[in-house]
């Protein structure tokens, strides 16, 4: 029997039970497709910063990168340990380690989940580059305490990093319905949004066959509103990719739908899965954490090991377990209900 090796990070607050969750979810459905999850727990936390000073240990790169997969919950603590220290410290180096360059977040409503907009029938996969750009960790503080301080923070935008994340965004359009949408801030940000725009032209020539448009970001996001379900494939750069990503989360029904997967497309070391939402402190001691977004990047996760059939057998589980209303509705189910739910239904 085929074994895939999974790294599970719970992290902190709600990314335990939603863990628990789409792990019961995810060795159900490879039972039924004839293969198996092999997991080892990761205790890498703020609770973890709290008792060694470190997020994650000096060799977890190391650890981590033997794994086919990482099954991330989610990291952050921000009344025990500071976001910019949870942030820094585990999630960026993994990603930026194992050069997960491709962040791929879906938008779409599940059956049953009524979005705050009043149209449905959108289908956004939203791309976003996600080792450099504005997240790149460039620059400093200087005469810090004074009058005279000066915080300078500098986006990186290289040739190799803005060309195959848009080289993969065009593979997943031509994929996909041939759209693409190109997002950047060009009339203000002359230096790296001119080159992100000179670059999607370039690449345009070689996709003839995909319809590229640009957009300002500040368009984009009226769009996405006014309009989502004339969008298709949606790629940014790492800032404005958060940014819309969790706009597209709050049209799609809210952040306990918002899957996502941080690639390597190169397959040269493992991805990482994740929900979008955070930790949650205010309600991680209610069991009432909505599991739907970890099973569906648990779901996205079995696709990119190779297991599209059990992917697809998630997948549908989660539009049965909606389309009967359960888990449409922030904190009306608990956890283990949605995920007994989501279990009735696979089998």
């Amino acid at each position: 029997m085929k074994t895939h090796n999974i790294a599970i990070i719970k992290g902190d607050g709600i990314g335990h039970p939603v863990v628990d969750a789409a792990w019961q979810v995810l060795q159900a459905a490879a039972k039924q497709s004839g293969f198996a999850l092999a997991g080892t727990e990761m205790p890498w936390s703020c609770a973890h910063y709290k008792e060694t000073g470190v997020m994650m240990p000096a060799d977890g790169i190391e650890t981590l990168r033997k794994y086919d997969a990482i099954l991330l919950g989610a990291v952050g603590w921000p009344a025990e340990v500071p976001d910019a220290v949870s942030l820094h410290g585990l999630l960026l180096p993994i990603r930026k380690a194992f050069d997960q360059y491709a962040n791929v977040r879906p938008h779409r409503l599940l059956p049953g989940v009524e979005g705050p907009l009043r149209r449905g029938g959108f289908d956004i996969l939203c791309i976003r580059e996600n080792t450099e750009g504005e997240y790149a960790g460039a620059g400093g503080r200087v005469h810090q305490g004074t009058a005279q301080e000066v915080a300078v923070e500098t986006g990186i935008f290289t040739r190799m990093g803005v060309e195959r994340i848009l080289r993969f965004a065009f593979a997943q359009a031509r994929a996909r319905r041939s759209k693409l949408a190109s997002v950047t801030k060009s009339n203000a940000q002359k230096h790296s949004m001119v080159f992100w725009d000179e670059i999607t032209r370039q690449l345009a020539a070689e996709h003839p066959d995909v319809e590229v448009t640009s957009y300002h970001v500040d368009a984009m996001a009226a769009r996405m509103v006014t309009a989502p379900e004339s969008l298709d494939v949606v790629v940014a750069s790492n800032l404005f990719g958060d940014i819309l990503t969790d706009l597209g989360a709050a049209i799609q029904g809210g952040l306990g739908f918002a899957a996502s997967a941080n690639l390597n497309p190169d397959r040269e070391a493992p991805s990482m899965f994740e929900p979008v939402h955070g930790s949650a402190p205010d309600i991680a001691h209610l069991g009432i954490a909505n599991p739907i977004a970890a099973i569906w990047s648990g779901a996205m996760m079995l696709e990119h090991l190779g297991e599209k059939a059990a992917a697809d057998r998630v997948m549908a589980a989660l539009g049965d377990t909606t389309g009967r209303g359960i888990g449409t509705v922030p904190g009306k189910d608990k956890t283990d209900a949605i995920t007994a739910a989501v279990l009735s239904a696979l089998s």
